[in-house]
């Protein structure tokens, strides 16, 4: 897999636009609070909010569980050079603070390329102490809730040893004060053995900037695999935060810019805009991230805050919507015949698994969000195998694609699948663990009476 490109400063139409920095991201686990944002418990929503570019006030805090303030720049002997908009810092913090948000620092960044002062700081044990004891008073100073370490790029070998010690000091004078260490690394490739994986232990999670790459620019197939080569190399699914854009590649367009050219264009990836095919990601595509991420990760973050669009278009929004169901939408056991579970057959993700009866048990395969018509489990939607209509068309679990096969209604305690004009129905009629789930005629029959989340 290719190495992401870096995260640069453009400037445009007087707004400046970045793409996202390749340093690391980490938070304490001791210091965050559950639930923050009304998102499920531990599933964190990440954004960068850069000094140059955005108001404080224009914010969805409640959808949002941590905001990095980019960035300050380190110097070579370990001190950190002054923090850029001090004020908007501080706005940030507290309004942050009042909403149960946590605010980092973010140190770093592509910097035209120069990572020369991260790599001189850290090859000597003097000043990597000089750094965290500066990195130490700025988060006093601005009673933050931890750091982001954002060097681009530690090096395979003497620099990536360095970048070890260096975030193992951190980590201990971080966790010790109750505060967030959080780091942002690079998409994959050779690179990414710069992040040795005795970083993994000293961080609360690594965000994934799985954007800058693949073709179309970060699609969903290279994305997730992405999320997927870090996560073989040893990194544990709760620490493995993906990364998405709000801009588009070639030409650097903001999310907002291209919804403001059509409405529209929250809709999908790709338009021509400037002379050229602009690749982003829209709606869809974010969800679809989210919805993996619920399953296999431990939460979503963007670059960055300033990028995104207001109203029914925010793509802050959308992970919110994704991630917590959507407004209105609830998520638990769905029981049925014989008091059994709707379940996903071994808990398995891939397309196609079995829908099955099985007893409740509160595990993941158990849970699921009713939201925009849908039902959904692991990441994954309720699905009828094929669109199949004829009665014994079996029940799947399938990415979701917003076809009526996927689309539910809940009547009378049935599930109809409006498309098929059947209901979810239990084989047999059996309540066996195991049973296998189909759509059948609707006769009110116990074995089509269903309890949802509510």
């Amino acid at each position: 897999m290719p190495s992401l490109a870096p995260r640069r400063r453009w400037a445009a139409a007087g707004l400046a636009v970045a793409t996202v920095a390749t340093g690391l991201s980490v938070a304490v686990a001791s210091a965050e609070s559950p639930g923050v944002a009304a998102l499920p418990d531990g599933f964190r929503s990440v954004g960068y909010m850069p000094s140059w570019s955005g108001n404080v006030n224009s914010i969805q805090y409640g959808k949002l569980t941590h905001i990095n303030y980019a960035f300050v720049l380190p110097n070579s002997n370990g001190s950190l050079q002054a923090v850029p908009d001090p004020g908007k810092l501080s706005s940030l913090v507290t309004q942050g603070h009042n909403n149960g948000v946590k605010v980092s620092l973010a140190i770093g960044g592509w910097n035209d390329g120069n990572d020369s002062a991260f790599e001189a700081l850290a090859a000597n044990s003097g000043s990597r102490t000089t750094f965290v004891n500066s990195v130490v008073n700025v988060v006093n100073q601005y009673n933050l809730d931890g750091v982001d370490i954002d060097w681009e790029y530690p090096d395979p070998g003497t620099s990536g040893n360095n970048f070890t010690a260096l975030m193992q000091q951190l980590s201990t004078a971080m966790h010790s004060r109750g505060k967030l260490l959080t780091a942002a690394v690079v998409s994959g490739g050779n690179t990414a053995n710069g992040v040795q994986p005795a970083v993994f232990g000293y961080v609360d999670w690594l965000n994934i900037m799985a954007y800058d790459g693949g073709s179309p620019h970060a699609n969903y197939d290279w994305s997730i695999a992405s999320a997927n080569e870090w996560k073989s190399r040893g990194l544990p699914a709760a620490k493995t935060v993906l990364g998405v854009p709000f801009y588009s590649r070639p030409g650097y367009l903001t999310y907002a810019q291209l919804v403001a050219m059509d409405p529209a264009n929250a809709n999908r990836d790709c338009v021509n805009a400037n002379g050229a095919q602009q690749c982003y990601n829209g709606i869809p595509t974010i969800k679809r991230k989210t919805e993996w991420a619920l399953a296999n990760a431990g939460g979503m973050m963007n670059w960055e805050l300033s990028q995104d669009s207001a109203g029914s278009t925010s793509l802050v929004s959308a992970i919110y919507d994704a991630a917590s169901g959507g407004s209105g939408g609830k998520t638990g056991q769905i029981t049925g015949y014989g008091g059994k579970c709707v379940d996903v057959a071994g808990a398995a993700t891939a397309n196609g698994t079995p829908i099955q009866l099985w007893t409740c048990n509160g595990s993941a395969a158990q849970q699921w969000t009713s939201t925009g018509g849908t039902l959904r489990a692991l990441g994954k939607c309720l699905d009828v195998t094929s669109a199949g209509t004829a009665n014994g068309t079996p029940i799947q679990l399938w990415d979701c694609n917003g076809t009526g096969a996927q689309t539910w209604t809940a009547t009378g305690g049935a599930l109809r699948n409006p498309a098929s004009g059947r209901c979810l129905d239990a084989t047999g009629p059996s309540s066996g663990d195991g049973t296998r789930l189909q759509i059948w005629d609707c006769a009110g029959s116990g074995n089509q009476l269903w309890q949802i989340p509510a």
